[in-house]
């Protein structure tokens, strides 16, 4: 059966607001309007990626064995991929790097009852249409709404799989209704924190500060807390501060103590938690694509890591 817009959108996870273009594909957003254009105003590094297909999934249980979309890449910021799971194991990958910017992805599934979870590309904007699934459907059941708040890692930068950020990983375990707010090249910025009509989530995931750790002051973070508690008030918050990098060793010092003052300023607030990054992915250059964002294996043990300290302290 092919499925309307609105059929999609039932699926469909991640997203804030949906808009159906001229040429009857569905874009999603994770930002207000009102956020995208101040990312407009302020940097078109971060406007480019505000409306990237981050976190983005189609979620359903079904026996059908065949899924396919249409897609069209609006943007590109890295080539990662279309990826299906299959009761959480990956069944096919389709790299960006590999296909046009407009055509048809098509999953073949096994056969059987199986809970089915399609990733759009975590670092690209894309927007699809006229998905097909050839048998009965049911949309996924999810957990907690859950707002994740970060940078590039964040966003997805570094494995190069959409299925294998540290967020997708985490959140196979915990199986929250995220919207992803991670954006390329972000810092601590109270100014992006802005009231989102409708949307009220559970949870706060805060993942900031590998950015700007040589900064001298700690006024824009400070600020930025008190934002979000101005605009969220008592809603349970997460702090992971940065973990290592190794693309600069002399700057060590200085992260490490960017690190006591962030704990220093969300000490303050007893709604929020703090999980220690440096404590998340090993130090070792493996595990990272450049030595400051987790490849494929060190984002698998960030998010397993990240689920483990959620778990121990209760977030």
């Amino acid at each position: 059966m092919r499925l309307t817009n609105e059929e999609l959108k039932k699926i469909y996870f991640g997203a804030y607001s949906f808009q159906e273009r001229e040429d009857g594909y569905l874009q999603s957003f994770q930002y207000s309007q009102s956020q995208m254009d101040y990312f407009k105003e302020a940097f078109d590094f971060w406007y480019d990626r505000c409306m990237a297909s981050t976190a983005k999934t189609l979620e359903f249980s079904t026996t059908a064995t065949r899924v396919s979309l249409e897609y069209k890449i609006l943007w590109t910021g890295s080539e990662d991929s279309f990826e299906a799971t299959v009761d959480g194991l990956a069944a096919r990958i389709v790299y960006v790097k590999d296909i046009e910017k407009e055509g048809t992805v098509v999953f073949d599934l096994p056969e059987g009852p199986k809970d089915v979870v399609v990733y759009l590309p975590a670092d690209a904007t894309v927007v699809i249409r006229n998905v097909e699934i050839n048998a009965p459907y049911t949309p996924a059941v999810k957990g907690p709404k859950v707002l994740w708040l970060g940078d590039s890692i964040t966003q997805g930068f570094g494995p190069l799989r959409s299925s294998h950020t540290y967020v997708s990983v985490a959140n196979r375990l915990l199986h929250y209704d995220i919207i992803n707010q991670g954006i390329g090249g972000y810092v601590y910025d109270r100014k992006s924190l802005q009231k989102m009509d409708g949307y009220k989530p559970d949870k706060i995931i805060v993942s900031l500060g590998t950015n700007q750790y040589g900064t001298e002051s700690m006024q824009d973070i400070e600020a930025y807390y008190e934002t979000l508690t101005e605009i969220y008030g008592d809603t349970p918050v997460l702090c992971i501060t940065p973990i290592w990098r190794g693309d600069n060793m002399e700057g060590l010092p200085t992260l490490i103590r960017f690190r006591e003052k962030l704990v220093e300023i969300v000490e303050r607030y007893p709604h929020i938690q703090i999980v220690d990054g440096f404590r998340l992915v090993p130090h070792l250059s493996e595990y990272y694509l450049d030595n400051l964002h987790p490849n494929a294996l060190g984002a698998e043990i960030y998010g397993r890591n990240l689920v483990e300290e959620i778990r121990r302290i209760g977030f």
